[in-house]
């Protein structure tokens, strides 16, 4: 039976025409309106994560989520509510109940075998519910081991991994790193290329913040779709609001500092998505 996922669909239509999806991740409820603000000028969809660190933050999945949901229901453009990052089974199982449109299941600290096993039952899991899962073979490093030799995804076990596990999407360790501050990281664009020739489904760039606009159209042209980008709008958001708060100390409604966060990630988010896609 074909079951249409709209994370597959969203993604297999960029994947055949080289372009890149963005995937940013929702901290606070302004995040996921500056999100869709972004995309709406764009005029492009978006995909709006939520990390297990998120859920954690907020004290649990459903109250983030449902008001996600509802933002992302309201918008003029294609708006996909994704879980990022999820360890614990019972997250996912939550996530299915609540009908998040796609859910990550990490399992990459796991030996290969015991990722293999593990992913297959969340994906057999998603699919039943009409969800897409997308996983990770391979590490994607934190700053410090990013540059190992070893934090690489090897292509032939990343398609044996695809055709055992039936997974919709792979987030593949190709050089860069999660949490970075400074945009100065740069892709193995010749594994991505390996990877994406050999690899039957779309390809997802992680810790891709770190990139450079040059680094990031250059990472799709060789065949990422989904990039994943959290730490660079945080820090915007912040400086935004630091600035605020530095003009006028006096100020002590959170609407009027927090909304200058709000406006800068809209003013990002729209940018990065024509960066991405017109790689």
């Amino acid at each position: 039976m074909t079951i249409d996922l709209a994370l597959t669909g969203l993604l297999d239509t960029a994947r055949s025409t080289r372009h890149g999806v963005g995937a940013f991740n929702v901290v606070l409820l302004e995040h996921a309106e500056a999100i869709v603000a972004g995309a709406e000028l764009a005029g492009l969809p978006v995909i709006l994560q939520i990390s297990e660190n998120c859920v954690r933050y907020h004290g649990g999945l459903a109250p983030i989520t449902t008001a996600t949901q509802a933002i992302a229901r309201a918008a003029d453009v294609e708006v996909l509510v994704h879980l990022d990052h999820i360890e614990d089974v019972d997250l996912v199982a939550e996530g299915i109940a609540l009908g998040v449109d796609s859910i990550m299941y990490d399992g990459s600290h796991l030996d290969y075998d015991a990722n293999v096993a593990a992913t297959r039952v969340m994906a057999d899991r998603c699919h039943r519910a009409g969800i897409a899962l997308e996983a990770e073979l391979g590490e994607v490093g934190g700053k410090d081991g990013v540059h190992a030799p070893g934090v690489r995804t090897d292509p032939t076990d990343a398609a044996a991994f695809v055709q055992a596990t039936g997974v919709d999407a792979l987030a593949v360790a190709v050089g860069t790193s999660h949490a970075m501050q400074t945009r100065e990281a740069a892709v193995d664009r010749d594994l991505v290329t390996r990877l994406r020739d050999t690899v039957p489904v779309p390809l997802v760039l992680h810790g891709s913040s770190g990139l450079s606009d040059e680094e990031l159209q250059g990472a799709v042209r060789a065949g990422m779709t989904k990039v994943n980008i959290s730490t660079h709008l945080n820090g915007l958001f912040t400086r935004a609001l630091r600035a605020v708060l530095e003009e006028r100390p006096d100020v002590v409604d959170p609407r009027k500092y927090v909304s200058a966060g709000r406006d800068a990630i809209t003013a990002e988010t729209s940018r990065l998505l024509t960066l991405l896609a017109t790689a």
